[in-house]
């Protein structure tokens, strides 16, 4: 996971805020201090004006989990792009996957997204110093589920930088721990790249009205790292090939 203020792993706000492991929160997290990302193309790296529509009642947490045996052949992503529409109790968020640079993490995403894994699951960790991220993926809730499986990391910047609008997985401080859960940066974000760093797969190319207005509520009872004051649950993924 991203390093954790705690001990999330997307961080440690010591030793980089945001370790974006899947951390003892959890499954994975993303720490780091704060960077920006030029391995992946941002939506905009200029402040954005919240707009988004109000957001709905979160449902109830999933009764039950699926579980995977192994990660798919990256060959069903490597080369190709995606367009992956995120419905969410906030509105939708669309992303553009890059089967290109990171073809396992794609093709993992692509096969969690058909199965459901996140239905109905909520984004639990929002970071608001240092690193500025929404990290989701995790059906549990708890920062700690895993989809039964885990790889390697993938492109990930060596200059630590994450730019608004990156799509990169949280991950434990082991860097075959890359699974199910993800974060999406909302602002220029720097992460220590000693610690191996985080799979970038692609940005956002809608949705960061929407980011932004769960950023500026801010942490649940106050903080930097926590469940985001606005909750916001995933409530399926559509994932489509895009064509040249």
């Amino acid at each position: 996971m991203l390093p954790r203020s705690r001990s999330w792993s997307v961080a440690v706000v010591g030793a980089a805020l945001l370790s974006l492991s899947v951390t003892s929160c959890g499954e994975e997290s993303a720490s780091g201090t704060s960077t920006a990302s030029s391995s992946v193309a941002a939506t905009s790296s200029a402040p954005v004006t919240p707009a988004a529509a109000p957001c709905s009642k979160p449902p109830a947490l999933p009764s039950s989990v699926p579980t995977f045996s192994a990660a798919p052949d990256k060959a069903d992503a490597a080369g190709k792009t995606f367009v992956a529409t995120v419905h969410t109790t906030c509105g939708d968020i669309v992303l553009e996957l890059d089967g290109a640079k990171a073809p396992q993490t794609v093709a993992s995403f692509r096969q969690l997204a058909e199965k459901a894994y996140w239905k109905d699951s909520p984004c639990h960790r929002l970071t608001t110093d240092g690193i500025y991220v929404l990290q989701c993926g995790d059906p549990t809730g708890s920062g700690s589920g895993n989809p039964g499986y885990g790889y390697g990391i993938e492109n990930a910047p060596a200059d630590g930088a994450y730019p608004a609008g990156s799509l990169a997985m949280a991950r434990t401080q082991d860097p075959n721990s890359n699974g199910g859960q993800f974060f999406v940066v909302y602002e220029d974000s720097t992460i220590d790249p000693s610690t191996g760093g985080y799979s970038i797969f692609g940005h956002v190319t809608k949705g960061m009205d929407i980011l932004a207005k769960i950023a500026k509520a801010g942490v649940s009872g106050g903080g930097a790292d926590g469940p985001p004051a606005q909750p916001i649950s995933i409530l399926s993924v559509a994932v489509t090939e895009k064509k040249a």
